[in-house]
């Protein structure tokens, strides 16, 4: 569950307190059982067993500005809480751990002010996601250890609602909503971690697509007049969105004890995503269908982060990250007004004791204004969307605890 902030798309890397505070590295370290959503294979060489629990508010500002105008259209200032939750068990000297892992790896939340330019493109949105994932880890050596782990979507929903150029009798907008519920499907996230001295290690891990399948979801008019229900019959709808996979390689440096740097580097396999296909029972506009083009290319995102043990019980960590979009020019969506963006993080962890410790987190994204023209739509065959320029930027603090035992 998020915004239209975290990740590239509407993809969310909010899987980790600490990792969030380094700028959400995190393939090439073993730093606690979100390792498991990371990296499954640095699971192995967490020597603790644990459980800790993470929550973040994202609070973000989307801005547009029409073509050829001055007035400026804002998202409502909705707040959406992604979360996290690990577990770990294995003999504490073994080679073996277990893991369960939940966590919301993608989601968008966006609800744009009434009346506003791209109305009939979208008025609000929300795609919700939580994953399940069963994880296991074995360390063949002291310095290898692999893993992988069954990604479960359990839970999955879009509803997406836009209004009809279409009146009633008493000069009242026809509205359409579409809600729905995922089937649930199965993928899996597996990993590699390589620490060859005290100083280095390297991480390489792999998280599948999974497709978020709605069959029978309900559609709904509001103020349509009765002149024109037969071209709006519909009552279910069928839609298919891509869950991109997602390739990871990181690299840990430890310089001394109490100073650790990560840097990572993801591959979104985004270009599945080609267009966005409903189909009804009934008509929506006299069709029974419903396409928009999406053609996503894969996407980049790098990342740097660390973390310094200013004391026994408390570490401080920083990071930033570059996140390349996966959203071509023309291609701008109202539901994804995306950007290549910027992300500043910090954090800390205060440990109470040698079981039990608080981790906060802070980051801030600044997206580049995104601009399309009214050529750029006709051009490409999109002019179900809206021209004019986008402006997004988003603060998300997060909290959470941990237990070892």
């Amino acid at each position: 569950m998020s915004t239209a902030a975290s990740a590239g798309g509407f993809q969310v890397n909010l899987a980790g307190q600490r990792n969030i505070g380094m700028g959400g590295v995190g393939v090439g370290l073993s730093l606690d059982q979100a390792a498991m959503f990371y990296n499954p294979g640095a699971l192995a060489m967490v020597r603790k067993n644990g459980v800790q629990v993470g929550v973040n508010a994202t609070f973000a500002r989307v801005s547009f500005v029409p073509q050829g105008g001055t007035t400026q259209s804002n998202a409502q200032h909705d707040t959406v809480t992604p979360f996290n939750l690990y577990a770990s068990f294995g003999p504490t000297d073994g080679k073996l751990r277990f893991g369960i892992a939940v966590y919301t790896p993608f989601g968008s939340k966006l609800r744009y002010q009434d009346n506003w330019t791209g109305r009939y493109a979208l008025t609000q949105i929300d795609l919700k996601s939580i994953f399940i994932q069963p994880t296991v880890s074995y360390a063949l050596t002291d310095q290898i250890s692999i893993g992988a782990g069954l990604v479960i979507l359990g839970y999955g929903s879009v509803n997406l609602q836009r209004d009809i150029p279409v009146q009633d009798g008493s000069g009242n907008t026809t509205h359409l909503e579409l809600d729905g519920k995922a089937k649930n499907k199965l993928g899996y996230n597996a990993g590699i971690y390589f620490k060859p001295s005290d100083k280095l290690s390297v991480g390489i891990s792999y998280r599948s697509q999974v497709d978020a399948t709605v069959s029978g979801g309900s559609v709904a008019f509001r103020n349509l007049p009765s002149s024109v229900a037969s071209s709006f019959s519909a009552t279910k709808f069928d839609v298919t969105l891509p869950l991109p996979a997602t390739t990871s390689v990181g690299i840990g440096v430890t310089p001394s004890e109490k100073l650790t740097i990560g840097l990572d580097a993801n591959l979104v396999s985004w270009s599945r995503y080609k267009s966005l296909d409903f189909a009804f029972n009934g008509t929506v506009g006299g069709s029974t269908t419903s396409t928009s083009k999406r053609y996503y290319q894969d996407a980049l995102t790098f990342r740097l982060g660390g973390q310094y043990l200013l004391t026994e019980g408390l570490a401080v960590r920083a990071g930033v990250s570059y996140d390349f979009t996966p959203v071509k020019d023309g291609y701008i969506t109202p539901e994804t007004p995306d950007a290549d963006r910027v992300g500043l993080a910090a954090g800390a962890t205060y440990n109470v004791n040698d079981q039990f410790g608080i981790d906060v987190s802070f980051l801030y994204e600044m997206l580049q204004k995104r601009s399309q023209t009214q050529s750029d739509l006709l051009s490409n065959g999109t002019t179900d969307r809206v021209a004019g320029t986008y402006k997004t930027t988003a603060a998300v603090p997060g909290i959470g605890v941990h237990y070892n035992f």
